[in-house]
């Protein structure tokens, strides 16, 4: 990746990435931790087409077997629930928190990775805890001046397009070559 693809994000410094570039960056958390338990932190809720990222993404590893998932479209892991749900997460385990974003015109339909937390609910003005060791915020739509409503307004295929490439690309990362 060059230099152009490194943003600024509220301090953190991530890198916006296509999704076939997704695999690799699991593929690097799978390799800096060998043995050691992951858990998929999947934030969003099932209430709102531009927020089920996480939820769609979270049901889909579950699906595929993975075990360390904590937010899904049974069981959202949302604003309102989100320290409760981490507080059963063991110390030990390394988190990938996952959720979607909103984002500039040409962001939209690629990642934010980052090898730092997300601060979640940030575009609707909530405040929540900053969290997870890694971090890959979906950017699926544009940034505007009412971000609640055009989450809710998202195309819900983007949204699936976007959890399904999210989704292999962890199943390719950390069970691939």
């Amino acid at each position: 990746m060059d230099e152009s693809s490194v943003l600024s994000v509220e301090g953190f410094k991530r890198k916006k990435v296509a999704g076939n570039e997704l695999a690799g960056f699991f593929r690097g958390i799978r390799t800096r931790h060998p043995g050691q338990e992951i858990t998929f932190l999947c934030i969003g809720t099932d209430r709102s087409t531009g927020d089920a990222l996480g939820p769609l993404v979270g049901t889909r590893l579950e699906e595929q077997g993975f075990t360390s998932v904590i937010g899904t479209l049974k069981f959202p892991c949302d604003a309102a629930n989100l320290e409760m749900r981490m507080s059963v997460i063991p110390e030990e385990h390394i988190i990938v928190a996952i959720d979607a974003c909103l984002g500039s015109a040409s962001s939209v339909g690629n990642y934010l990775v980052s090898g730092l937390p997300l601060i979640p609910a940030q575009s609707v003005g909530t405040v929540l805890p900053a969290v997870g060791h890694y971090s890959v915020a979906a950017v699926v739509n544009v940034n505007g001046p009412k971000p609640y409503w055009t989450l809710q307004m998202t195309s819900l295929h983007q949204v699936m397009e976007m959890a399904g490439v999210l989704a292999d690309s962890i199943v390719q990362g950390f069970r691939g070559q």
